[in-house]
């Protein structure tokens, strides 16, 4: 992972060994960073969305207080107070500011945020080197922290904060309800993120999935059907599926045991997989660097809005994991191929977020939008090519199943979420005159 992140950083290098810099390339690298941040502190998907979206929303309005065809995110996101930037246009680079305010915003919102300084310093020598007058770095930066602390205070308006005063959560008792699953039982995660206030949608059930299929025992009934499913796809599973379920695990912390001894090993969330599908998209449409702010501010609005959507669902039915109910009605020694998150089953959070993703990504650049998905390299799973964002939400989806952590309709009622999320999104984008980037 360390190589990676040096390599990442001599990329970046070397981009300002051209006479202009290309600042477009720079959003990638600022996006992982606080991926890379969010890995160390074990941030949970929910969480993590949230982070990313507060994260490039600062970015994204100093970019559009300085490009009018840029819509401002107060048009469309509808509890949104645009900063106050008083420093005269022709003081600073809004380029630098912009940037410089996703590792500040970082710096000041995640945990471990202080592990950003080591970025921020190395942006600022990059900068020197490549001989920007440093009063425009200086009047640069000192934008970019009065717009990540405006950010930081506006996020607290979300309710966030007042989770950690709410009642300890208690499993359901009952043979259908989710319970926590080996090896580690961990607790709940997040079971009231539905209370977290929401960007874009208008609440966090405006889009409430169908009912899950009804709990039963019986083995001649819907609901055994579903689990004997998993279980059979698990049995013999095919190579392209066993590739699938592991490219889109996505577990920030799965854990492994051993004896006496337990293991962790940590991933990128979901959210942190479309991120950088974001950053891929946006460098192979060769976005400049205002639309690449742009689509990653969005994305990441996106993202937060659908996790708050699946967990209110996630809580309200409650339902039961595929690992649980084999081991009590089927085969008690079974394990799935990937790690059962410790939160209830339905509906899919990688199927609500992934076709809500791909749905507001398609608007933007179009379908059939082709392109090579990397974002594992770094655990050594091979990249995969996708003929479009559709097809790569799809197979996200249905890697849930292969993987022995979902039942069908749980995946199917998840994007049926994701969709009807997305899809308002890009309604309300359009209404604000957000246009596709490619037409």
């Amino acid at each position: 992972m360390k190589q990676l992140i040096v390599i990442l950083l001599l990329a970046s290098n070397s981009l300002y060994a051209q006479k202009k810099i290309a600042y477009e390339d720079l959003m990638q690298p600022a996006v992982f960073s606080l991926s890379m941040v969010m890995l160390h502190d074990v941030v949970n998907p929910p969480a993590a969305s949230r982070y990313y979206a507060y994260c490039t929303l600062g970015a994204y309005d100093i970019v559009s207080q300085n490009n009018n065809a840029i819509v401002a995110p107060s048009s469309f996101i509808k509890r949104y107070t645009p900063v106050v930037i008083t420093t005269p246009k022709t003081s600073y680079d809004y380029h630098i500011a912009a940037l410089y305010c996703v590792y500040e915003s970082g710096r000041l919102l995640l945990p471990s945020g202080y592990m950003l300084e080591e970025n921020e310093k190395t942006f600022i020598e990059l900068l020197q080197k490549h001989k920007i007058k440093q009063s425009v770095i200086d009047s640069s930066v000192a934008v970019a922290k009065s717009v990540a602390a405006q950010i930081a205070a506006w996020s607290k308006q979300d309710d966030y904060g007042k989770l950690s005063t709410r009642l300890r959560y208690t499993p359901l008792k009952g043979d259908g309800y989710w319970f926590p699953t080996p090896p580690s039982y961990m607790e709940a995660v997040e079971p009231n993120w539905k209370t977290v206030k929401t960007l874009v949608i208008d609440s966090c059930n405006q889009f409430v999935p169908a009912p899950p299929e009804k709990f039963s025992k019986d083995s001649g009934t819907k609901f055994y059907a579903l689990a004997r499913e998993v279980y059979d796809v698990s049995k013999n599973p095919s190579q392209e599926q066993l590739n699938v379920a592991g490219f889109w695990d996505c577990n920030p912390f799965a854990v492994a045991s051993e004896g006496h001894m337990m293991i962790g090993f940590k991933k990128i969330s979901p959210g942190g997989h479309w991120m950088n599908i974001t950053a891929i998209a946006a460098k192979k449409a060769k976005l400049d660097f205002d639309k690449t702010i742009q689509i990653h501010a969005i994305e990441a609005v996106t993202l937060m809005d659908a996790f708050i959507s699946c967990w209110d669902e996630k809580y309200r039915s409650n339902r039961i994991r595929p690992e649980t109910y084999i081991n009590r009605y089927i085969d008690l020694k079974w394990q799935p191929l990937l790690q059962t998150p410790p939160f209830p089953e339905y509906t899919s959070g990688h199927s609500v977020v992934s076709t809500a993703s791909a749905e507001v990504l398609t608007y933007l650049l179009g379908d059939n939008f082709s392109f090579t998905d990397n974002s594992e390299e770094m655990f050594e799973l091979k990249p995969r090519t996708f003929s479009s964002f559709r097809k790569a939400a799809a197979e996200a989806a249905i890697s849930r199943l292969y993987g022995g952590i979902h039942f069908r309709d749980a995946i199917e009622s998840g994007q049926v979420e994701g969709k009807a999320i997305g899809k308002f999104i890009c309604e309300k984008i359009n209404a604000a005159g957000i246009k596709p980037v490619i037409q």
